[in-house]
């Protein structure tokens, strides 16, 4: 999936989205802070934060040209860890870019009233009008909605002016200090380094903890990888570009301002504590003059602006990816038709990213929480690029990305202690989004992530999984039709299937081979004759037991299996409804029933038909076999619903749209929707049947009594031959269900299939 406005940045553009985040409003908002905290280490902060950010970046990089989609870290987490471990990754990540744009914002509005109060200053000091906190935050909510409007019209929010025009700024400043420095006595400069660890090692790892989001912004290419075009050769270029072209800046404009910039007579790390937003400013004023002052204004001016609109954008991607995924609301992932931007993506972050401004208000405390969540967030990437090496092959140590996990790691607690207020908007957010996953998002995510996994051969395999599928099998005959389904099931690439055949023991030994050990093995060879003709090679095991029906759940729980597939060709029959029923309840596995002729292939389906009751209980299941179909060409899936006759139209309407949304989860391929009148819904079912190859229904489930065939299915099964797939979801593990499972299964049948 590629998100709005396919691939149209190229190197240039994608730099440009890491620069425009990076250079400048970290530097301008922070600097003063962390010299504040470590003195004229403050350079050195900053260059150990470099160094982390490099191994970060080519942690990014690898993952960016292995998955060259939207979303960044968030699809990263989705490719090689579970649904539920990508929404905490990607919710984290979300909330990183909106507190980021939250600095920005309040750092524009930080510059715009530094430069007012200088302009309109009477005897030195700036209007007390000006002088509160509403001005800042009323300047901070307008930027982030002209910049929301921007990005709302056009894909990349209004060209890169803003960037080329910072750079040039930092250009010339940095060329001015130089000028400065070299006439300057070098001796004098370089003794205002003196104290040089202002604050000991605690204060200069304090420094790189509240300044580590100045570095942030080469991720934000990787979460907009799916607009960039020729991915493999300009992702990892432009994060290394955007990431060396803030660091050639930075490192020389922090070591001016710490010398030439300096006051000289008093130490920077005071002036930094009396105005640390206006230190930058002041300092360059020192060298440049009041040309100088306004240079940084402008240039704080167009920095906040750019990293606001960058944020803005990534967050957006962000959010737009997870929508897709379901792990999201789904309006999140609509895109306007006319500009080919995730518009409520983009509205619904300016709106959470104005509602922290509210709550938060300073630049210090933003540029805290900022940096913690997203030093969490990077560890997670240097976290899966291990795992996908590991998964792909690779078992060479990474000592990169293992070294990068453990310094943002460790960066991240020493954050989450030393300034707690940083610490509890992160854990507050954890826990908003733990709640509003678990209530609301976590049954629309499994389902698309089972979609996703039977249909992408890779996601399985980069996940760490092997799923199995065990298929018990008593006659030859019914081999390939069983061999068939369970190929189709079966996770891609990496899915096995093991083949049962349970011998019982015989009555008396003999010399000669038993008549149940040849049959057997005929039974397995037919089996293994078929699959290799779909170009597979199961696994087979012979057991041995009394009762086939008690040692087939034992062996799916010996084998940890995900799926069992079982044949019943005479599921009309009283005796066998009551074992499978029994059996599907002490089953801790997905089931899938096949009652189909003994010739018949699941390759030659092309029209099947879902009938759907209103209850989802095995949505997950059906997703998962619905996806693997959509395999099959020309395979057509049918839902249908059934109303009674005389129904209202706002209750026939409201039965239309939920088998729409329904179908929207569960069918990745091509599907029609069919709501018909009906006073017995096996009429309409038996009707739609008889024009279709394969019908799909679900089994009942009861809480107390585990699982019911039930009349319509049983129906269904006796008055047609078409053939029958029925599906019973993984079913809890309550004691009354397997208790009831049990005390069928004693009363004895002939093994399925």
């Amino acid at each position: 999936m590629n998100p709005p406005g396919e691939r149209h940045l190229g190197v240039f553009g994608a730099t440009a989205v890491g620069v425009g985040a990076i250079v400048g409003g970290g530097i301008l908002a922070l600097a003063g802070v962390a010299f504040a905290a470590t003195g004229p280490s403050a350079m050195l902060a900053f260059a150990l934060n470099g160094g982390i950010a490099f191994l970060t970046a080519a942690s990014f990089a690898e993952l960016a040209v292995r998955f060259p989609q939207s979303g960044g870290t968030y699809t990263y987490a989705k490719r090689v860890l579970s649904i539920e471990v990508a929404f905490v990754v990607g919710w984290v990540v979300w909330f990183a870019s909106i507190v980021a744009g939250v600095l920005y914002a309040l750092g524009f509005a930080a510059f715009v009233v530094e430069g007012l109060g200088r302009i309109l200053a009477v005897g030195g000091e700036a209007p007390v009008w000006l002088r509160g906190g509403a001005p800042r935050l009323g300047i901070a909510l307008a930027a982030a909605a002209l910049y929301t409007a921007a990005l709302v019209r056009h894909a990349s929010g209004g060209g890169n002016a803003a960037t080329i025009g910072k750079v040039v700024v930092f250009v010339v400043l940095v060329g001015g200090g130089t000028a400065a420095w070299l006439a300057a006595p070098a001796s004098d400069l370089l003794a205002r380094l003196d104290p040089f660890l202002y604050g000991g090692a605690g204060g200069l790892v304090r420094a790189m903890g509240y300044t580590f989001i100045a570095l942030q912004g080469f991720d934000l290419i990787a979460a907009v990888a799916g607009e960039v075009k020729d991915p493999e050769r300009n992702l990892p270029r432009s994060m290394y570009l955007s990431l060396g072209i803030a660091l050639l800046i930075y490192l020389p404009l922090l070591f001016l301002i710490a010398t030439v910039g300096a006051p000289a007579d008093d130490p920077l790390q005071h002036a930094a504590a009396v105005n640390p937003e206006g230190l930058v400013a002041e300092a360059v004023e020192r060298f440049l003059g009041p040309t100088g002052y306004w240079l940084v204004i402008g240039a704080g001016l167009l920095s906040m602006l750019s990293a606001l609109q960058a944020n803005v954008l990534g967050a957006s991607r962000v959010a737009f990816a997870m929508a897709r995924d379901r792990t999201l609301p789904r309006p999140l992932g609509r895109m306007r038709a006319k500009s080919g931007t995730p518009a409520v993506a983009v509205v619904v972050t300016a709106a959470m990213l104005g509602g922290v401004v509210l709550v938060v208000g300073d630049v210090g405390a933003a540029g805290a929480a900022s940096s913690l969540i997203f030093l969490v967030s990077f560890a997670t990437v240097h976290w899966a690029a291990i795992l996908a090496r590991r998964r792909s092959g690779d078992r060479r140590i990474p000592w990169g990305p293992s070294a990068g996990a453990l310094l943002c790691l460790g960066l991240a607690v020493f954050q989450a202690f030393a300034v707690r207020e940083a610490g509890s908007i992160v854990a507050i957010w954890l826990v908003l989004g733990a709640a509003l996953y678990l209530t609301l998002l976590a049954p629309g995510a499994r389902l698309a992530d089972a979609s996703a996994e039977a249909i992408d051969p890779n996601l399985a395999r980069l996940r760490g999984r092997s799923p199995l599928v065990l298929v018990p099998i008593a006659n030859p005959a019914s081999a390939a039709g069983l061999v068939g389904v369970a190929s189709t099931v079966r996770t891609p690439g990496v899915g096995r299937i093991l083949l049962l055949s349970v011998v019982q023991p015989p009555a008396e030994l003999t010399d000669e081979e038993h008549p149940a050990l040849r049959d057997a093995r005929a039974i397995l060879g037919e089996s293994l004759q078929r699959s290799f003709e779909r170009g597979m090679a199961p696994e087979t095991l012979f057991t041995i037991a009394p009762d086939a029906w008690q040692e087939i759940p034992r062996v799916a729980a010996l084998h940890r299996c995900e799926t069992v597939v079982l044949g019943a060709p005479r599921l009309d029959e009283l005796r066998v409804e009551a074992r499978l029923e029994g059996l599907i309840s002490r089953l801790g596995a997905d089931v899938v029933i096949v009652r189909a002729q003994h010739r018949w292939r699941i390759a030659s389906v092309r029209r099947v038909l879902v009938p759907i009751g209103g209850r989802r209980a095995h949505s997950q299941l059906r997703a998962r076999l619905l996806a693997s179909l959509s395999r099959l060409e020309s395979c057509h899936v049918t839902f249908l619903r059934t109303v009674a006759p005389g129904s209202s139209p706002q209750l026939r309407r409201r039965a239309e749209h939920e088998l729409r949304v329904l179908a929207q989860d569960e069918a990745p391929g091509a599907h029609a929707l069919l709501v018909e009148d009906a006073v017995d819904p096996r009429e309409a079912i038996l009707r739609q049947a008889g024009e279709s190859d394969l019908v799909v229904m679900g089994i009942r489930r009861d809480r107390t009594q585990g699982f019911s065939l039930g009349d319509l299915v049983m129906s269904v099964a006796r008055d047609s031959d078409v053939p029958l797939v029925l599906i019973a979801a993984r079913p809890p593990r309550r004691g009354a269900a397997r208790r009831a499972g049990r005390r069928i299964l004693a009363r004895g049948a002939p093994l399925p299939g």
